[in-house]
């Protein structure tokens, strides 16, 4: 006990920060409440995702496509509520923190459970940042297409090609990733889930003046019939991929309840998880309801590309959305910025240097070299693979599907057995396995459904030439 205190006493010391204003494990005061931790997961839940829920909807239909949403989302909180008690080891109310993903199971549970939990999360974290850099290009070049359709009075084609606006994506990043870490991003998130609630908001006014044009509410029980049934059975698979996607937070989870004020994490993150899921799924709903009502079993893989009219308001929307993932690609990327410093830092500690710089007419900030380099080459290459895979509804299929089973459901059902010491064989621990193995087979139908349309995709696209 002596020696903790003693670390503790360090750490504070080393941070420059009296005894008072440090939590029990010697780092600042954590000042997160329901409201930033809501923004928090809203930010990351609420994404691009939701722009392909339509598209979802048409291919399983509408009693399909509301019960899956259904599903998915109870499965994302419950599974949440389990992570939640994990973020301390022993004791969920004074046990040792964990603060990432990968660190809670290593306290957890231990042994090679940890080491394959970092390979699907992180890859999971850079595909997201990927998907998201894809999605606010295409809406920045929407934004250009509708303003060139405008100028010309319907005349030109308009056919915008996108590399510049993933390129422009990527020197934004390049700013954005500079900030330090989570702690430092909760305006960008508030900010990020304002614009989220603005994009979906117009998107369902915009359905819904689609449908009262058409006097009538289009789609079918089944959904769309697609042209064979091998490509039907592919639609609904990627479809899953999609809806898992839209609902990918757990990955953060820890890294978000990380920020909370103690000693209410538990309680405040169960809360703010409710209030996150429930807000999103009312919205998922809606939307993915209200556009496959507007278009039928057309429905668009981007819901806001289908609309022309009115302008002002769809540039709006996607100008939301730009935004938005500017947010939510931060809320994503900084979990895995954090681990790749720690360990660089670990073996080198030098690399933990800081300079201060000072830029007139703007406030001072510290400048880490290897930071700024490591987190610049992590921009340029996901931009990159973005220019070449310019896939929107494909990508988000592979990253749903990759994630879903072992890091939504997997490892928080196991962790919480053995917190909780949940014993084998019993009704409760039986319940949870057959959780666990009836989402592995949905996540291994979405993975096929998906990779199979990347490469379709692939058979038909030339590199580095996206349009729209």
């Amino acid at each position: 006990m002596i020696e903790k205190v003693e670390s503790l006493e360090h750490t504070s010391t080393t941070l420059g920060i009296s005894k008072e204003l440090c939590d029990d494990d010697g780092r600042p005061q954590r000042t997160g409440t329901v409201w930033t931790t809501s923004s928090h997961i809203i930010t990351a839940v609420i994404g691009s995702g939701v722009l392909s829920l339509a598209w979802s909807i048409a291919q399983l239909g509408w009693i399909g496509g509301p019960i899956v949403m259904i599903f998915f989302s109870l499965v994302t909180l419950y599974t949440s509520y389990f992570l939640a008690n994990c973020y301390r080891a022993g004791d969920p109310i004074t046990g040792k923190r964990s603060y990432t993903y990968m660190e809670a199971i290593d306290n957890i549970l231990g042994g090679k459970n940890s080491i394959f939990c970092g390979i699907i999360q992180y890859a999971n974290l850079y595909g997201i940042t990927i998907g998201y850099t894809i999605g606010a290009a295409l809406s920045m070049m929407a934004i250009t297409k509708i303003h060139c359709i405008y100028s010309s009075e319907g005349e030109d084609s308009c056919i915008i090609y996108g590399n510049r606006y993933l390129i422009g994506f990527g020197i934004i990043q390049l700013g954005f990733s500079q900030l330090p870490d989570f702690h430092n991003i909760s305006w960008l998130s508030v900010l990020a889930a304002v614009m989220s609630f603005t994009y979906s908001i117009i998107g369902l006014i915009l359905g819904i003046i689609k449908m009262a044009g058409n006097g009538t509410i289009m789609g079918s029980i089944t959904g769309a019939k697609g042209e064979s049934p091998m490509d039907r059975v592919r639609g609904i698979f990627l479809a899953l991929g999609n809806i898992a996607f839209a609902y990918a937070f757990s990955t953060i989870l820890i890294e978000i309840q990380d920020t909370i004020k103690s000693p209410n994490e538990l309680k405040t993150m169960k809360a703010a998880s409710k209030i996150s899921v429930a807000t999103t799924t009312i919205f998922y709903v809606l939307c993915g309801c209200i556009g496959y009502g507007a278009f039928g079993d057309s429905a668009p893989g981007n819901l806001l590309t289908a609309f022309d009219k009115p302008i002002w308001l769809i540039v709006i929307a996607n100008l939301a959305i730009v935004i938005h993932l500017v947010g939510a690609y931060q809320v994503y990327s900084q979990p895995l910025f954090a681990f790749v410093e720690q360990q660089a830092s670990n073996r080198w500690p030098s690399l933990e240097i800081e300079h201060n710089v000072e830029i007139p007419f703007l406030p001072s900030f510290k400048l880490n070299k290897f930071r700024l380099v490591w987190r610049s080459i992590f921009v340029v290459v996901t931009t990159f693979i973005s220019m070449l895979i310019p896939f929107f509804n494909d990508i988000l299929g592979v990253i749903g599907a990759l994630g879903f089973w072992p890091l939504t459901v997997y490892f928080p059902v196991e962790m919480y057995i053995k917190q909780m010491k949940i014993e084998k064989w019993s009704g409760k621990w039986i319940g949870l396995q057959c959780l666990s193995m009836f989402c592995l087979l949905v996540t291994l139908a979405a993975l096929v459904g998906s990779v199979v349309g990347v490469l379709l995709d692939l058979s038909k696209f030339k590199p580095f030439s996206s349009q729209l």
